[in-house]
């Protein structure tokens, strides 16, 4: 994936992704360019992934404690 691809934010990713998608499941696409197709989407679902770990990440509360003082809390999925 080139360094612009990468840079893609996580929408206009997606959006090229389900593009890919409903491009392949029509089943018009000739066989080589179908495989291609295929690669590309591979490409965009790593990316995806990576953005979505790295906002996970993220996603932490700020938690004031009795003394005053403020501690990062990570985000809790339950």
């Amino acid at each position: 994936m080139s360094k612009q691809e990468n840079n893609k934010d996580f929408e206009t990713s997606l959006k090229k992704l389900e593009k890919i998608v409903s491009d392949l499941e029509n089943g018009d696409l000739p066989l080589e360019e179908s495989i291609k197709t295929f690669e590309e989407g591979v490409k965009l679902t790593k990316h995806c992934q990576n953005l979505l770990s790295k906002a996970e990440l993220k996603i932490q509360k700020l938690v004031e404690s009795k003394d005053g003082s403020i501690d990062l809390e990570t985000f809790d999925e339950e």
